[in-house]
C-alpha cells in the first residue's frame, strides 16, 4: 500500500470515518514486516518495562543508537524504523506502542511523508491520527513531536516542512499533553541554512553533534513529565 493511501487512511481514522478495527484489517505495508517482527522478537526476548519513554518514528530515531546513554536513568525504548512515514507507526501502534504502556511518547516523523509528496495538511492529519491511535491503547498518553528538521538533502522541501511544523505546533498548543519541540532553529546557521557539520555525508542523517542538540532540547521536556536523567558517575 502506498504512502499516499496511508495518509488517506490516517485522515479517515482521525475524522472517525474509519474505525481502528478497519485499519487493522487493511492489508499492512508489507515492506515493514521484517522490522516489526524484529521488534516483536526483541520484546519477547527482553520485554521492556512498562511506563517508560517510547521514541518512535523514522531513521533519525532508528539511527539514535546512543539513546539509552544519552538519557541515563530514563527507561527508553527505541522503535524507529528508517524510511517510515507517520501512518506506518499509526498502523503498527498495536504492536510497537500499546504493549509498552509508555508514560510518554517522543515522535520524529514527517520528513519522509513530505519527501513522498504529502502536503503540510496531510502531515498534520497523519500526526493527529497517530495521537488518536496511540491513545486507543494507552489512554491519555502524552505525545511529544520533534519538529521536522532542515537538511541539505531536502532543502527544496523545507518550505512545506516548515508549514507542517507550524501547523503541528498550532494544533499541539490546543491539546492536552501534546507537545511540540522545535529543533529547526538549532540546526541552521545565521543565514538560515542547515549546518553541514551536523550531518552525515548524505546530508540527511545526523552525526552525534546533531543529536546533542536534540538531547538538550528534549531533556527539560522529559523532566516535566517526571523523567530526569541521572548525573554521570
Amino acid at each position: 500500500m502506498t504512502s499516499v493511501i496511508w495518509r488517506v487512511l490516517a485522515a479517515l481514522l482521525l475524522l472517525g470515518s474509519l474505525s481502528s478495527a478497519a485499519l487493522a484489517d487493511s492489508a499492512p505495508p508489507l515492506h515493514w514486516t521484517p522490522d516489526i517482527e524484529a521488534f516483536v522478537a526483541a520484546d519477547h526476548a527482553h520485554p521492556p518495562a512498562p511506563g517508560g519513554v517510547l521514541f518512535i518514528g523514522s531513521s533519525s530515531i532508528n539511527y539514535w543508537k546512543s539513546l539509552a546513554q544519552d538519557f541515563p536513568g530514563i527507561p527508553v525504548i527505541n522503535r524507529g524504523f528508517g524510511g517510515s512515514a507517520i501512518p506506518d507507526s499509526t498502523y503498527y501502534a498495536d504492536r510497537i506502542v500499546w504493549p509498552y504502556k509508555p508514560r510518554l511518547i517522543v515522535m520524529y516523523a514527517g520528513d519522509n511523508d513530505i519527501n513522498d509528496g504529502a502536503s503540510a495538511d496531510q502531515v498534520l492529519a497523519a500526526f493527529q491520527a497517530f495521537v488518536a491511535r496511540a491513545r486507543q491503547g494507552v489512554p491519555g498518553v502524552p505525545v511529544v513531536y520533534v519538529s521536522i528538521k532542515p537538511s541539505m538533502a531536502r532543502l527544496a522541501l523545507w518550505p512545506t516542512m516548515k508549514q507542517a511544523n507550524d501547523k503541528i505546533r498550532a494544533w499541539a498548543a490546543t491539546q492536552k499533553d501534546v507537545r511540540f519541540v522545535d529543533i529547526a532553529p538549532l540546526m541552521v546557521d545565521a543565514s538560515g541554512r542547515p549546518r553541514p557539520e551536523l550531518f552525515r555525508p548524505d546530508g540527511l542523517h545526523m552525526v552525534p553533534a546533531g543529536y546533542a542538540l536534540w538531547i538538550a532540547a528534549l531533556k527539560p521536556v522529559l523532566a516535566q513529565y517526571g523523567f530526569v536523567t541521572t548525573p554521570a558517575q
